[in-house]
């Protein structure tokens, strides 16, 4: 039997996949009563290390225990430790309180514990219908059901609040915490490091498959050493007063402001009071879990080479972009492409041939139009009958320049002569 204390043990963890070190000697312990985060980048080891606990992988070398024991020597182990890899084995067409129910006959406890836990978790609204309708947040809370079912001692979530919204990020947090309180044993991984800060007692920080920190949140936190951030009238004034006063931990920040470390706030303000040096801001900066996680695990997927996409940035981070040489320099095409037009399409280059010197205007009309007359029509060399003759000095085949005059012998067609007559 177990000796039924909640703590869970991980002693010299070491998982290998061929070439690949995915856990290497992992040591820590995670007390009951607490809330403990389970902290890595992607690919640091943590579901790795999780499988391992819950006996899903064998480890190359060390071991784990949950109440003294492996976990497969637990007996019924669906009532002693709770667990959540994946909120995805859910059949799409069965309801949430049949899925309940299917786990709650293998654990051997009642049918009434299905809805029990639904109200717990907050679908009792949803107990009827199917599980492949549920939104991912819906399914989180269905698979933190199904760990509730045995009302187990130990809970052990991998990404938790993963697809919550904030309301139910907030839910999630109250729910491990009082959880916590009643004496039970929380293990929860996440990369939502805002959340986590929030919810958790200690934390174990992992990367590269290493323990990089072990212990509680609080002695991490003062492990940071405080500063002071203050935006003064005169910098360099403020600087000498402090150093007069042997304050010499002083540094610039991006942003303009001197950060000063190993005095409070009070201290700065009453030394620049003393050297007559307006203050236009002060404020204490905050230590976060974001900012010491990225400096225990920066460095595991960083890109090797310049981020082509990067902006220019000055001191404090983005600014204008450069001007000059240097802005040419910076954008300028590829060598291969400096010196090649771009392709044309060879009727386009026809056409341009074609029409790339203009054509001498026509001084006279086009030889096969001069004297041609509309098809059907006699050829004729002068004025129709009925016209006067041109001078000589009109231009030959123009009409003379006034109209006819009438009264004419041939100023009209007789009956049934040509176009237009009276049959």
């Amino acid at each position: 039997m177990h000796d039924g204390s909640g703590r869970i043990v991980v002693q010299g963890l070491t998982k290998q996949f061929g070439q690949v070190a995915a856990v290497q000697n992992l040591s820590f312990t995670v007390e009951p009563g607490s809330v403990t985060g389970f902290l890595g980048p992607n690919g640091a080891g943590k579901t790795t290390t999780l499988r391992m606990l819950l006996g899903l992988v064998s480890p190359t070398g060390g071991h784990s225990t949950i109440n003294g024991l492996p976990f497969g020597q637990l007996g019924n182990p669906g009532r002693v430790v709770g667990a959540v890899l994946e909120a995805q084995g859910f059949h799409p067409k069965r309801s949430a309180r049949n899925h309940l129910r299917v786990y709650a006959a293998a654990m051997g406890v009642p049918d009434e514990r299905a809805d029990q836990v639904l109200q717990l978790v907050g679908l009792g609204g949803a107990a009827d219908r199917g599980a492949g309708g549920f939104s991912l947040g819906m399914k989180q809370r269905l698979a933190l059901a199904t760990a509730l079912l045995g009302d187990p001692q130990v809970l052990v979530l991998d990404e938790p609040a993963n697809g919550l919204d904030p309301e139910g990020i907030a839910w999630l947090r109250g729910f491990l915490q009082s959880f916590a309180r009643s004496g039970r044993t929380v293990l929860i991984s996440s990369h939502l490091l805002a959340e986590v800060e929030q919810t958790v007692d200690q934390v174990v920080i992992i990367s590269r498959g290493q323990t990089m920190y072990y212990g509680p949140l609080e002695n991490l936190r003062r492990s940071q050493q405080q500063r002071v951030l203050v935006q003064p009238s005169d910098g360099a004034a403020l600087v000498t007063a402090l150093q007069a006063e042997g304050i010499t931990a002083i540094e610039q920040i991006p942003d303009g402001r001197l950060a000063i470390s190993g005095v409070d706030a009070k201290q700065v303000g009453d030394i620049a009071a003393k050297a007559q040096i307006s203050i236009y801001g002060i404020q204490v900066e905050q230590i976060d879990l974001e900012r010491i996680f990225f400096q225990l695990t920066s460095g595991q997927y960083t890109a090797a080479g310049p981020n082509q996409y990067a902006g220019p940035q000055g001191p404090g981070g983005w600014g204008p972009p450069p001007t000059g040489p240097q802005q040419q320099q910076q954008y300028a095409p590829p060598q291969q492409y400096a010196q090649q037009p771009p392709p044309q399409d060879p009727y386009a280059q026809q056409q341009q041939q074609q029409y790339a010197q203009p054509q001498q205007p026509y001084a006279q009309p086009p030889q096969q139009y001069a004297q041609q007359p509309p098809p059907g029509y006699p050829p004729q060399d002068g004025p129709p009958p009925g016209y006067p003759q041109p001078d000589a000095q009109q231009p030959q085949g123009y009409p003379p320049a006034g109209p006819p005059q009438p009264g004419g012998p041939q100023d009209y067609q007789q009956p049934g002569q040509g176009f237009g007559g009276n049959a």
